[in-house]
């Protein structure tokens, strides 16, 4: 059971008013019920007054079932809880919180009326994530007692709250409902009025630009959402969330956050608008991006749009031996991941010293599975005698497949493609596994253009899971073919994308990186309330601070101007704040300084 961290009784919020019974306000009125707090569900709808004390039923009936509760516990949270039709029966809560549809019309009457009931010290919050709360306290005869409260859904299971000041709100007002939070068990974020606030702020945009590079036709959804689970260690893809969190809220809550920030990645996508007024706006309604079972289901099903089994793709080339040019981190992982699949492997360096350390990290890497009992020592050493170190690239002359993983900058990719055109044997394939750079540009310096494609493998490479595969118009078929049957059989998933910058991933990924630093260079929220947003209401495995200082600042920037080069949006050029900690040499953890200190080895 989730106790609170003091003392209910001590609390001057000890009544509180849900206005709006649907899935968020049911799950705030569990969340309440169970910290001893007494509940009053208030919803136009009887029957969705039916509804919220029979989801509270099931719920706690399920913890008694799993231990989490005791019978007496659960009754006394049921008990703490009724319903009524009528907006008069919140007269006598401490705190009204509002979860009504997202809309201003609705919401105003909502708090006008309540003006008129509760009494001069309540405090009333809103529940919105897409309006404005000054806007709406506005509208009251009391504004500096409205603030908003945002939960996230599942409120029972979210820990983020995001607590809403404007500019007319008490401070007395914003720590009572902070420290109401807190004993509800949750990890409240203080923050200003403004649309989406922080997570939702920097999710839509991120939800928005997917749904726009699926409507561009650049990926599918399938490819689209797979990668940002894959390649980000995210929950879910972005598709499958607009279709969970539904594309007309989806819409609103970007209509909201265009019209107070008028950044083109902010204004939504043509295809949120058609979906919207089809009727198609995810789960609730059985279809948008996918199409599920019935309405309310989270179970997708086949539809026209669902690649075939199995796929289409033309018969492939006969792969058997890899050769894998560098020698830093990425290589090594790469040359690793193949030599484990059972391909035989070169790896070369621009010197024989460099490919043996190289070797010698995979040596250690192997060692580490084998203490972790993921493979047997003998497996670990047939693994490393399958791999030849060599200080030149004269020994790729018999590989099926060639993959380089060095520096990323142009003209060096570009010089070594023009030294494995020369070496490679007629009918082998090459590789780029580039992250940024245009993978045509490295064909082009061959004469086998129709034989180069992009492999963008994520680091560590043994360990995830993910492949961007990267056809220019050049590439052929079959090595378009070949490339995703490889991924296969070394236990990766591949995703298809065009040749342009970032790929599915950067593209998606570094925008909304760019987006938290104007956050923080805007004096909106601090690193650690984002970080903490983020991974609490996002359920990313990282705050945007934490992963931009682990992937390098220099790095990030260098992406962020591809990306603006690219696409020419201003909403993608590189915040100022990044491009002074870069000039500044604060280039994150390999530095010991980055948006924080690190301590040094």
């Amino acid at each position: 059971m989730a106790t609170p961290l003091s003392d209910p009784s001590q609390s001057p919020l000890q009544t509180v008013a849900v206005v709006g019974l649907g899935t968020m306000g049911t799950g705030i009125a569990e969340v309440l019920a169970k910290a001893g707090r007494t509940v009053i569900g208030i919803d136009i709808s009887e029957a969705q007054a039916a509804k919220c004390v029979a989801a509270l039923e099931a719920s706690t009936a399920r913890g008694v079932g799993r231990g989490r509760l005791t019978e007496q516990e659960r009754a006394g949270i049921l008990g703490r809880v009724r319903t009524s039709a009528d907006l008069r029966t919140a007269a006598d809560a401490d705190l009204v919180i509002e979860v009504a549809p997202e809309s201003y019309e609705v919401k105003q009457q909502i708090f006008r009326e309540l003006d008129g009931i509760v009494r001069p010290e309540t405090i009333l919050a809103t529940g919105t994530n897409a309006l404005s709360v000054t806007r709406l306290a506005a509208e009251s005869s009391r504004p500096e007692r409205v603030l908003g409260l945002h939960f996230f859904n599942p409120a029972p299971a979210m820990k983020l709250v995001e607590v809403v000041s404007s500019v007319l709100t008490a401070p007395a007002a914003v720590t009572a409902v902070t420290d109401l939070a807190l004993d509800l068990g949750k990890e409240p974020v203080a923050v200003g009025d403004r649309p989406g606030f922080v997570a939702d702020g920097l999710l839509f945009g991120y939800l928005n630009q997917a749904a726009a590079m699926y409507e561009a036709k650049y990926a599918s959804r399938e490819d689209i959402d797979a990668a940002m689970r894959l390649g980000c260690g995210l929950p879910m893809g972005p598709l499958a969330l607009l279709d969970l969190i539904g594309v007309d809220t989806a819409r609103t809550v970007l209509e909201a956050m265009y019209s107070a920030s008028r950044d083109r990645l902010h204004a939504p996508a043509p295809i949120l608008k058609q979906l919207s007024e089809a009727g198609l706006t995810g789960r609730k309604a059985g279809r948008g991006f996918y199409t599920y079972e019935a309405p309310g289901s989270a179970v997708v099903v086949r539809d026209t749009l669902t690649p075939p089994e199995g796929g289409d793709l033309a018969p492939g080339r006969e792969i058997h031996s890899v050769g894998v040019a560098g020698s830093g981190t990425m290589a090594s992982g790469i040359a690793e991941v193949f030599a484990k699949a059972g391909y035989e492997v070169v790896l070369a360096a621009r010197s024989a010293e460099k490919a043996q350390t190289a070797k010698a990290r995979i040596g250690k890497s192997l060692a580490r599975s084998v203490d972790k009992g993921r493979m047997t020592a003998e497996a670990a050493a047939e693994t490393l005698d399958r791999i030849t170190a060599t200080g030149t690239y004269d020994d790729f002359a018999g590989v099926d497949l060639a993959v380089e993983a060095v520096a990323e900058d142009l003209e060096v990719k570009r010089q070594l493609f023009a030294a494995l055109d020369k070496v490679c044997k007629p009918g082998a394939i090459l590789a780029t596994t580039t992250s940024s750079l245009p993978v045509v540009a490295c064909a082009r310096a061959t004469s086998r253009p129709q034989d180069v494609i992009g492999m963008h493998f994520f680091n560590p490479a043994p360990a995830m899971k993910l492949v961007e595969v990267v056809r220019t118009v050049l590439t052929a078929d079959d090595v378009h073919a070949t490339v995703r049957e490889v991924c296969g059989r070394i236990r990766k998933h591949p995703v298809d994308c065009g040749d342009r910058a970032g790929f599915i991933v950067n593209a998606l990924l570094f925008p909304y990186l760019n987006n938290a630093i104007k956050m923080v260079q805007e004096h909106y929220a601090t690193l650690d309330d984002i970080d903490a947003a983020m991974k609490l209401g996002g359920g990313y495995p990282m705050g945007p601070f934490e992963l931009l200082d682990v992937v390098g600042l220099d790095v990030s920037l260098a992406i962020e101007k591809v990306l603006h080069r690219e696409f020419r949006d201003p909403g993608l050029a590189p915040a100022p704040l990044l491009e002074h900690l870069v000039a500044a040499g604060c280039l994150g953890r390999k530095t010991g300084r980055g948006f924080r200190e690190y301590a040094k080895r």
